[in-house]
């Protein structure tokens, strides 16, 4: 037997090669509870004498006398007693883990943890959140912003088990599964002197000062790719993760910006910022619902992949010209 003191009071415990058996236990204390061998038999599926023999064999673990007779009934000693206050409280709190379990298997509690670019969180994750939440209110739903690759790195970290992002580099530990393409648009200050023009060649943007996304962002990587294929270095005037203030900048003529045409509908339908096609055609972003490969989706983490496959557009890897995911969310849950 080794001792190991806690504090000044020492107490005492087997090492777990001797420790109690929990199938002795549950036949003492339903045994104990119902006073009769037979109906803690029925309660555990096994036969009368296999109880008693669980019972004999505590006593003989314990060196202790737990039950005495009288007659046909039995009765708890004083030693018995104690045992069973304590074993009451074990498998009270087994029921309430058993519960625990099936509520979270039932997805009557749980923890979702969700990454998405700002872009997404401010003008698309709200509805497809409000429409999980409807179907599972009890789940708390964590959502977390940055960029692209910030994104993936939160997967690898284990800080997320579900993101919505551009895919910005290839990993071999993390599942992309294509979801969406978002069109870039440029943006202009309404005056500035190419909103006049039918077409806007990349061209046309040398030297001209670029308000740009932040760096690990998927918008950013397509527009740096976009400028290089011209052999064109772009004139970074600033570079944000922030959408509103992106917008702010253009609209005050400090600069043109490339954006998710999803984010800027307001705005060009006041005129508050303009925008121009470009003479190389629509620019589009792939955007991918992404998880680690090789870890299991927890209950609430796989109920929100199922249902956001849902308004995964088929068309993504033709890069069809299509709606926005916006539009499709309103079209299919409405």
């Amino acid at each position: 037997m080794n001792k190991i003191f806690f504090g000044d009071k020492p107490r005492i415990y087997w090492w777990v090669g001797n420790m109690v058996n929990f199938n002795q236990l549950r036949a003492f204390y339903y045994t104990a509870k119902f006073q009769s061998c037979t109906k803690a038999a029925e309660k555990l599926f096994i036969t009368q004498p296999a109880v008693t023999a669980q019972l004999k064999a505590l006593e003989e673990y314990c060196d202790l006398k737990l039950f005495k007779k009288k007659g046909r009934n039995i009765f708890l000693t004083d030693e018995g007693k104690a045992l069973f206050e304590h074993a009451r409280k074990i498998f009270e709190w087994e029921r309430e883990i058993e519960a625990l379990i099936e509520d979270m298997r039932e997805l009557k509690i749980g923890v979702l943890r969700l990454g998405s670019t700002k872009t997404y969180a401010r003008y698309v994750m709200p509805s497809i959140i409000g429409r999980f939440h409807e179907s599972y209110p009890q789940i708390k739903i964590l959502l977390d912003e940055g960029s692209s690759l910030d994104l993936v790195h939160s997967l690898l970290d284990l800080r997320n088990e579900v993101v919505i992002i551009a895919k910005v580099e290839d990993n071999p530990r993390v599942q992309f599964t294509p979801f969406s393409c978002e069109e870039l648009i440029l943006i202009l200050p309404p005056g500035h002197e190419l909103a006049a023009q039918d077409q806007v060649s990349i061209k046309d943007l040398h030297g001209t000062p670029l308000i740009m996304k932040e760096r690990g962002s998927g918008t950013r990587k397509l527009v740096n790719e976009l400028f290089a294929s011209f052999g064109i270095k772009p004139n970074v005037l600033m570079e944000t993760s922030n959408t509103e203030l992106l917008k702010q900048m253009v609209s005050r003529g400090d600069g043109v910006a490339f954006v998710v045409k999803g984010a800027v509908e307001g705005e060009l339908a006041s005129g508050g910022l303009v925008t121009v096609p470009l003479d190389c055609g629509p620019i589009l972003l792939d955007v991918s619902i992404a998880h680690l490969r090789a870890e299991r989706l927890s209950r609430a983490a796989q109920a929100f992949l199922s249902m956001i496959m849902e308004i995964a557009d088929p068309r993504v890897q033709g890069k069809e010209n299509t709606l926005t995911l916006m539009d499709r969310v309103l079209c299919l849950w409405k």
